[in-house]
């Protein structure tokens, strides 16, 4: 490896991100530090509720109504956070793309397919309907469907065949950052494979920075660079991919591998997470996994553990006051 070259330039970088819902005790993102270089994949993975979607959503400025946001959210070095809406509206169809869950969510299903795929760069870069056509066929093609899925209405495709779509929809408008939603959640396992796959592909080619959103740690590890664990609004851990899943630093990240089942030990009763998440009604005045932690102590309830690096690591980052207990652990063996 170069220790010398230049890293990458960061197409999204999250600093401070606070956000705050009316009638909630506490923020729902709470000081959230996060970044994705140009041709990385990042994975963002959690219990559902922890933030990660909203996480995600910050990056194109779809927030809830009535959020108070605090900190920045830079897209290429610009806030969106504070843009202007022709800005905004012009990041959403250029710089930045998201798939989402469900595509059949996402796309009108009475509209051909190729219309749904053209309408935007038609409309936002005055782009002819043959050149927009041409566009949409490379990148049908790029992820593995030819030009007849353009004169198809949603519903004469498969589940898999439609993602494939949204893929391509997201890449329309040549984005430098690509946020993707849990995007295999609605698929069978041999098409998520597919998919992860072809996502890997893509980035490669077009050296777009990736945020995938996901529960699966198994998924993440396949897919990602690096990892950030996120827990009730905040990052748990953070690390290269490989590092984090072999030596994890924080109880809940150990507690998330620990439960995931294995190929190589099927019997007996998976490992559970005793407890759930703080409730967002409640205020937190120490480590919000204090209270299902088996290594808590008074210290963790009282204050809130800052994020510190491993020795000797200092990429491989964990919010706990007791990562050094964990990494003796039978865990870190």
């Amino acid at each position: 490896m170069n220790t010398n070259s230049v890293p990458p330039p960061n197409t999204l970088d999250v600093q401070g991100l606070r956000i705050s819902l009316p009638g909630t005790a506490r923020p729902v993102l709470d000081g959230i530090d996060l970044t994705v270089a140009a041709g990385e994949t990042v994975a963002l993975v959690g219990e559902s509720g922890s933030g990660k979607t909203l996480t995600s959503r910050s990056a194109l400025r779809l927030l809830p109504a009535g959020a108070v946001t605090e900190g920045k959210v830079l897209v290429d070095g610009h806030d969106v956070l504070t843009m202007s809406a022709d800005r905004l509206r012009a990041l959403r169809t250029g710089s930045v793309a998201m798939i989402f869950q469900d595509p059949r969510a996402a796309i009108n299903p009475l509209r051909r397919i190729g219309d749904f795929l053209t309408e935007s760069v038609r409309l936002t870069r005055a782009m002819s309907e043959a050149d927009a056509t041409a566009r949409a066929t490379e990148l049908l093609q790029a992820v593995g469907l030819d030009a007849s899925a353009l004169r198809k209405y949603p519903g004469e495709v498969s589940g898999g065949m439609l993602q494939r779509v949204m893929i391509a929809a997201a890449l329309m408008g040549d984005p430098a950052l690509l946020l993707a939603d849990e995007p295999t959640t609605a698929l069978d396992v041999t098409t998520q494979a597919e998919v992860v796959a072809l996502l890997g592909r893509l980035r490669e080619r077009f050296r777009t920075g990736l945020l995938f959103v996901t529960h699966d740690l198994d998924l993440a590890a396949a897919i990602s660079d690096r990892v950030y664990v996120m827990y009730a609004g905040r990052i748990a851990e953070s690390g290269p991919a490989d590092r984090l899943f072999a030596h994890p630093r924080h109880p809940y990240t150990a507690a998330l591998l620990a439960s995931t089942p294995r190929l190589e030990n099927p019997r007996g009763r998976l490992a559970a997470i005793d407890g759930s998440p703080p409730d967002l009604r409640t205020p937190l005045t120490g480590c919000a996994f204090a209270a299902r932690c088996p290594l808590a102590t008074e210290l963790c309830a009282q204050q809130a553990p800052p994020s510190r690096p491993a020795p000797g690591l200092p990429e491989h980052r964990a919010a706990c006051h007791h990562s050094d207990r964990l990494e003796g652990s039978a865990v870190d063996a």
